[in-house]
Order: structure tokens, then sequence, then C-alpha cells
């Protein structure tokens, strides 16, 4: 492949990871050139390499491949899984460096690169990914002495055997299970992880597809969640659970087919948690509910709120030694998987719970789900640092406290509400949460009319 007379669209560049749209800004050349300037900037003698079940993964991976190894790199190929296999696969076998070939949840037309260190320390714009762009840009590689050499390794049953040791699968009762993979990476995962458990599984979607047929892979979005609701109601289920495309992140519905967030995950994780390890520290970050620092605390473990977004969050946990960290967009992170998420760690974590409780997900989760919430709302905004400025103007006054560890946080008592941009495109996003559904509803429709006015 050549490394000259081509350009390479920096916006495919983001804040955590490489995304783009396949064969137009995200090409084998491209992908090439990013696996050649990774090798070169990490200075690594050998990275691990998984990719997912997109049409597009199979060439991608091949150009990544060859262009770690024309940089004198050997590679560890890893072959087709899960993003949160892949940080396992560099945790457990101490490889220096890992990347996953994936889009996670976006649509089929997209394919991107997750990076990782030794330890599955992620790899942002602010931790290398700007110079490893600058490099690929740049296309300008020294020669190596000799090229990098291809070993393969299937490390999925090792991994199911690390998530399986987070619970007591001899407490695991013979529960009836929809899990909805998307056509993603969980259906290939999901049934050997459930031949080591009583529990019965109710596959949707399994059939590993890039071009999703069925939905999009995007299960954060409620209209995704229909099929695996009416199955769970259809079959009696005890709960169901979808998972993105990748398949590092995990969305539960209960008993009723009602959508489980990302709140309430954590607070069944940290109750769950801090039953094997009372007194731990958990993180949370600032836009989960309330009821989930008063859990841990009412637990007797202590709480960290951190600001969003995963490389924040591990350097946090690994700074507190936390046990457990969690986001409202469904990533769940583990001091013992590496810091790293795992939709599946998170998943078993569930199970074992409504097995050990022999109550149903909505029973369990009734009692904890104290305030409710508006779940996050994008907005387009032309000036998105004047539109923050005129609102914390407007609401700081009568606010109790307002604090900027991401965006800014006011806080009434009864009711309280973030706004942060984000980091991609002119967009405010606000999350509000109120201790009744009207109050929430009205200062909800009060703080949007607001930013969009």
């Amino acid at each position: 492949m050549t490394t000259r007379d081509s350009t390479i669209n920096p916006d495919i560049f983001k804040a955590y990871d490489v995304r783009g749209v396949y064969g137009e800004d995200l090409t084998e050349e491209a992908v090439y050139r990013i696996g050649r300037a990774t090798a070169l900037y990490l200075n690594v003698p050998e990275i691990a390499v998984c990719r997912d079940m997109r049409v597009s993964s199979p060439q991608l991976t091949a150009a990544a491949i060859q262009g770690i190894t024309d940089q004198g790199v050997n590679v560890i190929d890893c072959g087709m899984t899960t993003t949160d296999e892949l940080y396992f696969i560099v945790g457990y076998y101490n490889y220096p460096a890992g990347i996953m070939i994936t889009a996670s949840h976006n649509p089929k037309q997209y394919n991107g690169i997750k990076f990782c260190r030794a330890q599955a320390y992620p790899i942002s714009l602010d931790t290398g990914l700007a110079d490893i762009r600058d490099l690929a840009i740049r296309g300008n590689f020294p020669e190596p002495a000799h090229k990098g050499s291809v070993t393969h390794r299937d490390a999925t049953d090792a991994y199911i055997k690390h998530a399986l040791s987070y619970i007591d699968v001899s407490k695991v009762r013979p529960l009836k299970v929809v899990v909805d993979a998307g056509n993603g990476m969980a259906g290939m995962i999901m049934p050997r992880v459930f031949e080591h458990l009583p529990a019965h599984l109710y596959p949707l979607y399994f059939e590993l597809d890039g071009t999703f047929p069925n939905h999009s892979p995007s299960p954060i979005e409620p209209e995704n969640l229909v099929a695996l609701q009416e199955k769970v109601l259809e079959i009696g289920a005890d709960f169901g659970a979808a998972f993105d495309g990748d398949a590092d992140r995990m969305f539960p519905v209960d008993d009723y087919g009602n959508i489980v967030d990302g709140s309430m995950v954590m607070l069944l994780l940290s109750d769950s948690i801090l039953r094997k390890h009372p007194g731990s520290t958990i993180l949370y970050n600032l836009v989960l509910s309330k009821s989930v620092p008063a859990l841990i605390e009412r637990k007797g473990g202590k709480a960290i709120r951190t600001r969003v977004g995963h490389s924040y969050i591990k350097a946090e946990m690994r700074k507190y030694n936390a046990i457990l960290g969690g986001e409202h967009s469904g990533h769940f992170y583990f001091r013992d998987n590496w810091y790293a998420d795992s939709g599946l760690i998170a998943f078993l974590l569930i199970l074992e719970l409504i097995s050990i409780e022999n109550k149903p997900l909505s029973e369990l989760i009734k009692p904890l789900d104290t305030w409710v919430r508006s779940g996050e709302i994008n907005t387009h905004v032309n000036d998105v640092q004047g539109k923050a400025n005129a609102i914390e103007e407007h609401f700081g006054k009568g606010a109790l406290s307002v604090d900027h560890l991401d965006g800014v946080t006011f806080d009434y008592g009864d009711w309280w509400f973030n706004v942060r941009p984000s980091n991609t495109e002119p967009l405010l996003r606000l999350n509000l949460e109120a201790k009744t559904r009207h109050l929430m509803e009205q200062k909800r429709d009060e703080v949007l009319e607001f930013i969009r006015s």
C-alpha cells in the first residue's frame, strides 16, 4: 500500500476513538496509515488486534495489521470478538497495546478503531490519539529493520471464565432471560456464556450481521428495545438485556418490559459489589441519579462523583482504587477487570442479584428509585459557550449550589440539573432530576424553553 498521494480527514479522530463512514473518510489506506502511526508512536514490540462483525471490518483489520507489521511491530490477531474482550486480552496476557476495529453502536455504513495501552489504559485525544493522528496524516514513516509477524489467539473461553469469576454460578437460578444481540457481537459470546449457567437463554437477533437487518445496534434509543420488551412480556421472562454492536454496553428491561436506565443499573451493581466487598469506593458520573451516591453511602461504601467520559472515570478509578465506576450511557467499569468496562460482567452481576434476592427485577428497583429523571436531552445551539453562560446567569441565582465539574450543575434540593457541551458537535446536553414526575416535567420544560429560546 502506498503512503503517499492521499489525505486523511482529521475529523475521523474523535475524543476517544476513530470513527468514519467506510469507503468515504475511513478507507483501507487511511487505516493502514493509522496502523503504521500507532506502531510508530507506541514503540512497543507487539499489539493485539480484534474486530467486530461489521461488513467492512475484515478489510479494515487486514489494513491495520499490514500497517502495524510494515512498521516492524508484531500483531496478535485475536479475531472477531467484543470490545470488552479486547480490554481483557491486553490486561490478562500483559500485552503492551491493543486496537479494536469497531464503530460500536453507529449505523452500518460506519466503522472505526478503539485504542488502549498496557493494562487496558485508554488512548484518547489527550493521551496519544492526537499524536497518532498527526503521524498518520503526515504519512512519512521510517522503514524498520524488519517487518513484524502475525500470530493468532482465541481468548474467548478465558474471557468468559474471567467474567464468570465475578459471580457465584451455584447461586444462579433457572431464570428466563431474553438477550437481544442486535446482530452484534453479543450473538457470538452469549451462547457460550450460558453453557456455564443454569438460567435459560432466549436469543433475539444472534446472527452476526453487520447490515443490522432488525434494528440499529444502539440500545440507548428506546425504539431499538421494542422487540426485547415484547419478547420479555410474551414469554414471561424474568428480565431482558440488549447489547450494543460491540457488546461493551448492556441495557436491561425488567419483568414488565420497562427500560432500566443507567442510574438504576448502577444502583444494582453497587448493591451487589458492596455485599461482596464492604466499604469499597465507587465512582459515578455526575449525571447519574442522586439515588446512586445515597445507596452507596447507605450500604457503607464511599461514593465519588466524576465527570462524564470513560478516560476520566478510568483515571479516577485508578487514583482512588475504586472497585466500580458507572455512567448513564451504559458503561460500567470494574477495577479487577483492568478498570475497563464490561457489558458481560454487568449482566452477570444483575442475573446473580435477581437469583439471590429471589425477587423480580422490578421489585428490586422499586425501593431504590426515589427520583424521576428526564433522561439526556440534546439541543443544537449556535453559540454553545454563550448559551451556557446565559443559563448560569439565569438559573444560578436561586440554586443551593452551582458547580463546574463538567459543564454546569445546579442543585435546588428537590430538583437539580446539569448542562454540558458535546465533545464533537454544537450540542448542549441536559440531564434533570426531581423528587416527583410533575416537578421533573415542569422544570425540564422550563429549562429546555430557555435553552431553545
